[in-house]
């Protein structure tokens, strides 16, 4: 595999996650899914940040990172508080409890959009498999090790 097979290969598997997130009840919202995710995975490696320390992380416009940040205040997975050093700036948390939200999100597996993504059922256990091993071995904080 080459990076470019690599790339499109990731490409692929975010398409499909983002196929397997539900979305019934939420109309139209504002920013991308994959943003989301991108600020929700940051905020609880580095809880306590504020939107521009977000930004410079993982490299999205802080108006995006803002406008992910308010649907995620709004689903109830983070809460924001005044920044005590500079009352400007809010400070993002993961939420204390989870959400039904988090857990709606949770608790959807990825089988569908895998069946459909892969056109055949009967292969969607070996690959769902084949997924969780690659996970435990490339996890979000392998970003990190990238950019060092």
């Amino acid at each position: 595999m080459d990076g470019v097979e690599l790339f499109l290969l990731g490409r692929t598997l975010m398409k499909i996650g983002e196929e397997a997130l539900p979305t019934e009840g939420l109309g139209d919202q504002p920013g991308s899914v994959r943003t989301v995710l991108i600020v929700v995975s940051d905020v609880r490696v580095h809880p306590g940040s504020a939107v521009g320390e977000i930004a410079a992380r993982t490299g999205l416009p802080q108006s995006a990172v803002s406008t992910a940040v308010a649907r995620l205040r709004e689903a109830g997975a983070v809460v924001t508080e005044p920044d005590p050093a500079d009352r400007r700036r809010v400070l993002i948390q993961p939420a204390p409890r989870i959400s039904d939200r988090v857990e709606q999100v949770r608790a959807t597996t990825i089988d569908t959009a895998l069946a459909k993504a892969l056109g055949d059922a009967d292969r969607v256990a070996e690959v769902a498999a084949l997924l969780d091993r690659l996970a435990r071995h490339l996890t979000p904080q392998a970003l990190s090790r990238l950019r060092d």
